[in-house]
């Protein structure tokens, strides 16, 4: 997984997986989601990052790891 910023546009990508893009959906405004061919999610894009999420306290934390 990566998480990209664009500070020109103050977007950010969230990338789950390299696979090709199939489609493409609008959640609201500001989010939209890129699907694979089975209908997996690919990326969530947001857009005025900034403005819609926290994006300058960015972590990761895994909960409950498997044994």
């Amino acid at each position: 997984m990566k998480v990209k910023y664009f500070p020109d546009t103050d977007t950010a990508m969230i990338e789950f997986t390299s696979k090709p893009i199939a489609e493409s959906r609008e959640v609201s405004e500001n989010v939209y989601l890129d699907l694979d061919a089975d209908g997996r999610l690919v990326n969530m894009t947001i857009e005025h990052a900034k403005e819609h999420s926290a994006i300058k306290e960015l972590t990761f934390e895994e909960v409950g790891t498997a044994q």
